[in-house]
């Protein structure tokens, strides 16, 4: 029994054995049935028969787990957007959560990304928030919702733009203003004139403790009351009194974003109006809109549509007005300004708030409050309208028909704004982090400007704008995405904050500055430079990436000179390139139609360098001596260097903001002047392509004829000439030389554009923003970008275009095409003349050699080498240092 008990144990064993070494043909091929017909004969015998129901077993445990596997994947939970509305009352807020397929959690879920409460919230609920999630309030909302600090506020502004800030009735804040009240109304009683006084609760609603006085004296002055002129000559509809409740969405304050529905509520009173007096200013159903003191009039109507009963749609009022020859653009133009300008003044309050409440979080990070306002306004009779109040916790009450239309209209398509994904909650821990990480290896030593040198200052300098371009380009980058997606899903929505209207937009942004200087003094200049960049950015994406890619630049500069115990090196000046210098006095008459002029305002640059045949420097005349404008460049004297051409006389722009400015007092159709404006913009860029196609590149003492003759051959014999000019321009030239054979052609452009626009602040300008784009790509990679267009297929510097959305003119192309072969027929001098001078000391001269004249003899130039050179000639060249520094260098790192 025991030999047969161990045989049979090890022919299990061996069985298991086999079907291990066969178990990948048996995944493959169980469910067709063919294992049984390829198991190796050697494995049936009479111990293996025995084991059959072993091995099935095996196989059905093998099926079995694959089917439970594939089963787990086709029932994997899918993750959903959760939303928390155990604060709020309304069903129509569930509804409209429900269709958009979010989950609604059964308790107080704090982790929801939605959470949506009909009350407000404190700071510290708001701080404990993560960043995916989004809650229906901001902090310090009140400071416009309260009634008795909306006036306050408003009223801080109105002395500051008295014809901005006058949408309200003459208001009184009790009991700080009494006396003011009922000297007011002794100065009317001493007119023999009457008004009368509506008083309210600072902090009610829903129309308790309002009411009427026709006697100031008899407002109580103990009360925390806000008095207001009664507004008795309103706008009627069907003889009713009505006034609007109009929905306003703030989706972020950080920054700032403000839409208005297109939709809302007309309420009437129940009661035919009559003006006010002594009898009747006690019948609220007559003088009040308020629904919540309506509603309990026994003459209340329900709406049936949107143009009967007690409550209609604005909709419905539009086509009214319009019948009856009202300007409804109008109306509508002045409610969406004081919409914007009252939320401009509770954005310092607003923003404060926020920022105390979410300390560290970015200013281009998505916003985790928004919040869904009601404005009440009233019309008067001459169309007018006025700021009465603003709720913060407007009703969503679905009583009638209309408003269940509007308000789940309004809650769906803001829901569709907050753009709520599911991807938010694991951005955000990715996020989180990452900060922890940056926490964890940040130094935090902190550096003293005072005890650096002047290189450290200007590389911590360079980092520190470096930091601030990119968050810049982030903010940009950031606003382009969201103003996309915003605009793909407006719905009943449009955006009046940040407004497309770029004249309305400075004025907004000059208010906002105002808004914060006035009410946060302490931080009004801190804010005004960011304001600035958020609200009226003039640079696009394409602009900031350049100018960082100059700041990098710059860093490497900065690094090349980096020594240990010893100041850095200045670089020494290229004696080999050319040296752009400023036109004279004369030379900047303002007379665009004479090409001449355009031409020699450019031929008075020259190339500097060791050369025996450089023309006498204006640094060795007199400032009297200065040669006339039409001489030849080989027979007089040339300017001095300058970087920048300083103009004495003024220059005016003729940009679109400052035209239409100016054009809006006389009437003029802004799309006829923007026409206009274009038309003239189009015109100086083709006079600038005409200017641009007469400039020349100098060659030190050659005639013109000469210098294109010389570029002439160089081109013929470019096979020749190529790899040395590779090797000059991308290896024995640093990045501050290869910029300075750039900068000769760039401040002749700058001149040019200067006295054509004629306008002293070029850079704001489009086209030399443009050309600027054009000369960063040229320096890309260490000059790469300008040796690319030396190649016959293609040219790399287009691409910065056709990667951009902005719209390229054709004479604006042909600019740019005009300034690369500039910037090429430049390096070409440059190399030519660096050559020549390199060659010089080769060929002896004497003293009483006469100069020979210069002649060209194949593609090397080597008569021109015979020319004699000046007495103060150095016959160790810039060239040649830099030769001898550049074989150090690398003898030194072999």
């Amino acid at each position: 029994m025991t030999m047969r008990q161990s045989t049979s144990l090890s022919s299990l064993s061996s069985v298991d054995k086999d079907y291990s070494a066969q178990s990948h043909y048996t995944r493959n091929n169980l469910l067709s049935g063919q294992w049984q017909s390829k198991v190796p004969e050697r494995n049936i015998n009479r111990n293996v028969l025995v084991s059959e129901e072993y091995v099935n077993d095996r196989q059905d445990r093998v099926i079995g787990k694959s089917d439970r596997s594939a089963g787990q994947k086709k029932k994997k939970k899918k993750h959903l957007i959760t939303a928390n509305l155990s604060g709020t009352r309304y069903d129509v807020v569930r509804q409209m959560v429900e269709k958009l397929g979010f989950s609604v959690t059964k308790d107080d879920d704090l982790g929801a990304y939605l959470i949506w409460n009909d009350s407000f919230v404190s700071m510290d609920r708001i701080s404990e928030l993560k960043s995916y999630q989004r809650m229906n309030h901001f902090p310090g909302m009140g400071e416009i919702t309260r009634k008795d600090a909306l006036a306050r506020n408003l009223l801080r502004l109105q002395k500051a733009f008295p014809d901005d800030y006058n949408f309200i009735p003459k208001t009184w804040i009790l009991p700080t203003d009494h006396s003011l009240l009922l000297g007011y109304a002794r100065d009317l009683k001493a007119k023999k004139k009457q008004r009368t006084f509506i008083a309210k609760p600072s902090n009610g609603a829903q129309g308790h403790g309002i009411a009427l006085y026709k006697n100031a004296e008899k407002i109580p002055q103990t009360e925390h009351f806000i008095v207001q002129e009664y507004i008795d000559k309103p706008l009627l509809l069907d003889g009713y009194k009505f006034d609007l409740r109009v929905y306003v969405l703030v989706t972020s304050c950080d920054p700032l974003r403000i839409f208005l529905l297109n939709d809302g509520l007309v309420r009437l009173c129940t009661e035919k109006y009559v003006p006010p007096s002594d009898g009747n200013v006690g019948r609220l159903f007559m003088h009040l809109t308020n629904y919540s003191v309506n509603k309990h009039s026994e003459t209340y109507e329900k709406s049936i549509g949107v143009d009967t009963g007690s409550k209609r749609s604005i909709k419905y009022l539009n086509d009214h007005l319009r019948k009856n020859d009202y300007d409804v653009t109008l109306l509508w133009k002045n409610i969406s300004e004081m919409i914007v300008k009252t939320m401009l003044v509770a954005e310092p309050h607003i923003l404060h708030a926020y920022r105390m409440c979410r300390p560290g979080q970015s200013p281009a990070s998505d916003s985790v409050c928004f919040e869904v306002l009601g404005f009440d306004f009233m019309i008067d009779r001459k169309c007018r309208p006025w700021l009465i109040e603003i709720n913060r916790s407007p009703s969503f009450g679905t009583d009638e028909k209309i408003d269940y239309d509007i308000k789940s209209s309004l809650i769906e398509d803001t829901l569709h704004l907050l753009n709520i994904k599911v991807s938010d909650k694991r951005r955000n821990l990715a996020n989180m982090k990452a900060e922890a990480q940056k926490r964890l290896f940040r130094t935090t030593k902190k550096g003293d400007t005072a005890d650096m040198t002047e290189l450290e200052k200007r590389r911590h300098n360079i980092a520190k704008r470096k930091e601030e371009l990119k968050e810049q380009l982030n903010r940009v980058r950031k606003a382009t995405a969201r103003e996309d997606y915003e605009n793909r899903n407006l719905g009943r929505f449009r955006r009046i904050f940040p407004s497309d209207d770029k004249i309305r937009q400075e004025k907004y942004c000059n208010l906002l500055m105002t808004a914060f200087s006035v009410i946060l003094s302490g931080r009004g200049a801190a804010m005004q430079k960011e304001i600035l960049q958020t609200y009226n950015n003039r640079l696009q994406e394409e602009d900031i990436t350049d100018q960082i890619e100059q700041c990098e630049v710059d860093e490497k500069e900065g690094r090349i000179f980096t020594s240990q115990g010893r100041p850095p090196r200045i670089p020494k000046p290229l004696t080999s390139m050319p040296d752009n210098l400023p036109v004279t006095a004369e030379q900047c008459q303002d007379d665009d139609d004479d090409s001449d002029d355009q031409t020699e305002s450019f031929n008075k640059r020259i190339l500097s360098g060791g050369s025996r045949s450089r023309p006498q420097s204006i640094h060795q005349r007199s400032n009297s001596e200065s040669p006339p404008a039409n001489k030849s460049a080989g027979a007089t004297g040339r300017p001095a260097s300058n970087t920048s051409l300083q103009r004495t006389k003024s220059l005016t722009r003729i940009p679109a903001g400052n035209k239409t400015a100016s054009s809006q007092r006389t009437g003029i159709d802004e799309n006829i002047l923007s026409s206009m404006v274009k038309e003239r913009e189009e015109e100086l860029t083709k006079k600038t392509l005409t200017a641009l196609n007469e400039m020349r590149i100098k060659f030190p003492g050659k005639s013109d004829a000469e210098a294109d003759n010389l570029l002439d051959r160089l081109h013929e014999n470019m096979k020749f000439h190529k790899p040395r000019i590779a090797s000059y321009w991308l290896v024995k030239l640093d990045s501050i030389k290869r910029r300075k054979v750039i900068d000769i052609v760039r401040s002749n452009v700058r001149a040019v554009i200067q006295r054509i626009w004629k306008c002293s602040d070029i850079d704001s300008l489009r086209l030399f923003r443009i050309f600027s784009r054009v000369f960063n790509r040229l320096l890309w990679s260490h000059g790469q970008g300008l040796w690319n267009c030396f190649a016959s297929v293609g040219n790399s510097w287009e691409t910065i275009f056709s990667k951009s959305s902005e719209c390229i003119s054709e004479n604006e192309m042909n600019s740019c095409r005009r300034i690369v072969q500039l910037c090429k027929d430049c390096l070409l001098i440059v190399y030519q003349f660096a050559t020549e001078a390199k060659a010089a000391p080769s060929q002896p001269t004497s003293d009483t050699e006469e100069q020979s004249p210069i002649t060209y003899n194949g593609y090397s130039y080597l008569p021109s080498r015979e020319a004699k050179p000046p007495p103060t000639w150095n016959p160790q060249t810039f060239s040649q240092r830099y030769s001898k520094l550049y074989q150090s260098k690398v003898e030194g790192m072999t």
